[in-house]
């Protein structure tokens, strides 16, 4: 499904009802907003993963402006501005009153800096490996520097300095994966492994992520975050390089009414490294 609002057209899809039989009458669900990383990812990665929060909450996907199956557009309007306004437009066209946001990564930034400029619109975040500022991306050169092989070296240095390229995308996959999953750590591709991914078809949009290479530079809500009023949990993966769970740590202190778990299994993705236990027994689910 689509929405044009700021000028451009953006892909959501839901899973879930938002009313649900209770007795003789009908309970209506919280709406959680699904907020995808990158800049230049897409909401496809979330499924089916997230799946089992559709029995609690109804889930909006949605890709942001330019990435997955929203529409294209001038590479200047891939900023962090339009993506928070964006979303504020989708809640008012589906007529929503507050959402719960769940953002992951680049996504949970996005949350953050929404929650911070719409506070009224929103009832609750779920952040998930995400920053409140740049030194993310310092940090991570940092340690890939330490601990990475040439080529993740490489890789990184590209993706920092906002020169990647579509050819780039299946080595970056080849090389970057088992920093990514706790599950890839040590592991050995076979040949037939190694083609599979180099065959792996994706929408990434490699535009929106070198500019988000540019202005995430700058980025820095921390002196923020204490604006934050509504209910919020944080999770963090204790081997994820590009996020370091030190700033998971640093937004679950900063945001007043918070809680913070770490997964200790996980790396960038913990909703799949650790799908069975995230988040299940928490109150804001």
């Amino acid at each position: 499904m689509f929405a044009k609002v700021n000028g451009t057209k953006i892909y959501f899809d839901v899973e879930g009802a938002e009313l649900v039989p209770e007795g003789n009458s009908w309970r209506k669900k919280p709406v959680c907003f699904v907020i995808h990383g990158g800049p230049g990812g897409e909401h496809i990665g979330f499924k089916s993963f997230l799946t089992p929060l559709s029995a609690s909450m109804q889930l909006i996907y949605m890709d942001q402006r330019g990435c997955g199956r929203s529409e294209r557009g001038p590479r200047s309007t891939y900023n962090l501005e339009n993506n928070v306004e964006d979303l504020e437009a989708i809640r008012n066209y589906l007529g929503l009153e507050k959402v719960i946001v769940l953002g992951h990564s680049y996504g949970g930034m996005v949350a953050q800096k929404y929650a911070i400029c719409y506070p009224d619109s929103v009832a609750a975040l779920l952040l998930i490996a995400t920053s409140p500022s740049h030194v993310f991306g310092e940090e991570a050169l940092v340690k890939i520097e330490e601990t990475g092989t040439a080529d993740q070296k490489r890789m990184a240095n590209l993706l920092f300095a906002g020169a990647m390229e579509k050819q780039h995308m299946a080595e970056f996959n080849m090389v970057m994966e088992p920093l990514y999953f706790y599950s890839s750590r040590g592991k050995v591709r076979t040949e037939a492994k190694k083609e599979m991914i180099r065959k792996k078809k994706s929408n990434f949009n490699w535009e929106a992520a070198n500019e988000g290479a540019k202005f995430l530079k700058t980025f820095d809500i921390v002196d923020q975050l204490d604006q934050i009023p509504c209910p919020t949990l944080v999770a963090g993966g204790r081997h994820d390089w590009i996020t370091p769970v030190e700033a998971s740590i640093l937004i679950a202190e900063r945001i007043p009414d918070s809680e913070l778990i770490i997964f200790e299994k996980s790396c960038h993705y913990i909703f799949i490294d650790e799908n069975r236990s995230s988040f299940r027994g928490y109150p804001l689910l």
